[in-house]
């Protein structure tokens, strides 16, 4: 019994040793590195969106569904974690790309206003996109 009150009172203890040495550890809630590059990070994160976008020149025949509200939100947090370390030249796109995701991301946005916000976010996106090669 001594011994099973024992092993109850240091596992806790293992345990809480473990959870602080993954947490100080520098990972992003979206799976990145700090030693990630960032054009590979913000270029990824725009291309998978655009795998559920209509096509450039089409945007009026967007579906925004969940899923497209949810690629578009990834986009939101990926570039607001890297852009800082974008070449200079790319921040005022990786800030339209921010502005424009942060308002697409939400579900009760007027249609109309989202399909202005999108050729927006394609604009900075293909700015991003060409900068970072």
């Amino acid at each position: 019994m001594k011994r099973f009150a024992a092993v109850a009172l240091i596992v806790p203890a293992l345990l809480v040793g473990c959870q602080e040495a993954a947490s100080s550890s520098a990972k992003y809630s979206t799976g990145g590195d700090p030693a990630d590059d960032p054009c590979a990070r913000v270029v990824s994160a725009i291309g998978y969106a655009d795998l559920l976008l209509e096509p450039k020149g089409q945007e009026e025949r967007q579906n925004f569904e969940d899923a497209v509200i949810g690629r578009l939100a990834e986009a939101y947090g990926i570039t607001t974690e890297f852009a800082d370390r974008l070449p200079g030249s790319l921040k005022p796109a990786a800030e339209t790309v921010k502005a424009t995701t942060a308002r697409l991301s939400k579900s009760d946005v007027p249609r109309e206003r989202q399909v202005a916000l999108l050729k927006q976010y394609r604009a900075a996106a293909d700015r991003i996109v060409a900068g970072c090669k």
